[in-house]
């Protein structure tokens, strides 16, 4: 219990440090995902479903319909949740892409 009221007290409020992205990666790390959408031309398109986030060495991957949509280096990448708490906005230089900086949405399977 200690713990966690010590990593409560410290933890980052900068979202530009690389101690709150690697908590932040942490936070999201693990959900179920119901379906990804990428920002194209300001229309969202759906571009994978049923999949998970998951954080392999240094780097964060989405991952849906049965391939790594975007894998990116979690000290390069923006991600902010969304107001719901019901996904995730994932902004960073996709590392399956050739370094192309992407925007994906992430929206999370909700569970009673």
């Amino acid at each position: 219990m200690l713990g966690k009221l010590f990593k409560r007290l410290t933890k980052s409020k900068n979202p530009e440090s690389k101690r709150y992205r690697y908590d932040m990666a942490q936070r999201i790390c693990g959900h179920h995902v119901k379906y990804v959408t990428e920002r194209i031309n300001n229309v969202d398109e759906v571009i994978g479903r049923s999949g998970g986030l998951n954080i392999r060495d240094d780097e964060l991957l989405v991952y849906a319909s049965f391939k790594v949509l975007m894998r990116c280096k979690i000290a390069d990448m923006e991600a902010a949740e969304l107001l719901s708490k019901d996904g995730v906005v994932i902004t960073a230089p996709d590392l399956e892409n050739g370094g192309k900086i992407r925007t994906v949405i992430v929206y999370y399977v909700y569970y009673r």
